[in-house]
């Protein structure tokens, strides 16, 4: 299985490039742009991956992202993630990235997004790896803040392709955000948002009705609520879980206790995706291996996540048959 699992084509589709930022790399990045971190080896870096939750995850986060300047940053950074990606066997991935993170440092955001989407079409061209780029704004911040990003945002559309949500949600729910999402609908971006991560379900129902989001990101406290389990079955939205994450963040006390495989058995669409893997111990591939080990995942449920992260990309239909069909040839030798 875990071979299977290994060989698989997958689309990643809950991803934070600004989370793919290794140690080492955070490092060299410090040194190379003078800029003083608190940590002066990988392993202090590794020690402070220590998180109660997801806003002292927040804290050193943005921290280390505070060492990304320039164009050639962004690119390295995509860049070695794709790597990953290979190693993964990652074909298609959905990138989030933050604008905001950056443009509050005075980095343009043309830089940021530039150094990104140089990556991704090198990716293309030398790795045969598909990808498309979502743009989240910080929940934290205000609406205001966010319509101003949008308005930078609109110039790139050729480049992104959606708009999310993330950043610390208890508190900050998308209602807060209803009007910004209302124009990136009229402009055009596909819409998705983190929601049910740590808050309750209310806040799914918000990204539904108010955001109108074509997928919810985590979405894991659905369990909560028969009603919005019956909904999510029957619209069949996307919830892009996050199982290393949710451990890391203390969402769930441990694997054995995570929801995935029953919101699985419930017929909800789920798929699997790694997060800020750098921080939280393993990119997709171990992600799907730490949930088989401990909830008893059949081979029929390691193929439907993996059939599911392709049927709920933003990827056309062709596309979609193609990589499916790649699917369907690894399986013929399992």
């Amino acid at each position: 299985m875990i071979d299977l699992i290994k060989k698989l084509p997958k689309a990643e589709l809950h991803l934070h490039i600004e989370g793919t930022l290794e140690p080492e790399l955070m490092l060299e990045l410090a040194q190379r742009n003078s800029i003083d971190i608190p940590y002066s080896t990988v392993e202090d870096i590794e020690k402070a991956y220590n998180f109660t939750d997801l806003q002292s995850f927040l804290d050193i986060y943005y921290e280390g992202a505070s060492v990304l300047i320039k164009e050639e940053d962004f690119y390295s950074l995509t860049w070695e993630y794709l790597l990953k990606c290979k190693e993964n066997n990652i074909v298609h991935t959905e990138i989030f990235f933050d604008p905001q993170t950056h443009t509050q440092r005075g980095i343009p955001f043309y830089t940021v997004i530039k150094g990104i989407t140089e990556a991704l079409n090198d990716a293309k061209d030398e790795l045969g790896i598909t990808s498309q780029l979502i743009m989240c704004f910080l929940r934290h911040l205000s609406q205001e803040e966010c319509f101003k990003t949008l308005n930078e945002a609109i110039e790139f559309k050729h480049d992104i392709i959606g708009i999310g949500l993330d950043s610390s949600e208890i508190g900050n729910p998308p209602s807060k955000f209803k009007e910004v999402f209302k124009k990136a609908r009229e402009e055009g971006f596909k819409i998705v948002a983190h929601a049910g991560e740590e808050a309750d379900c209310s806040y799914i129902v918000e990204a539904l009705d108010l955001l109108k989001v074509e997928r919810i990101d985590h979405g894991v406290q659905v369990i909560n609520s028969k009603s919005l389990i019956e909904r999510l079955i029957k619209e069949q939205i996307p919830l892009t879980v996050c199982p290393n994450s949710n451990i890391e963040l203390k969402v769930f006390e441990s694997y054995k206790k995570h929801n995935i495989k029953e919101l699985l058995d419930l017929g909800l669409n789920v798929t699997v995706n790694s997060d800020d893997p750098a921080y939280f111990k393993g990119y997709l591939n171990q992600n799907f291996i730490n949930i088989y080990k401990n909830l008893n995942l059949s081979k029929e449920d390691i193929v439907k996540l993996v059939r599911n992260s392709f049927n709920a990309s933003f990827i056309d239909a062709e596309l979609k048959k193609i990589y499916l069909e790649k699917v369907d040839k690894i399986l013929e030798s399992f």
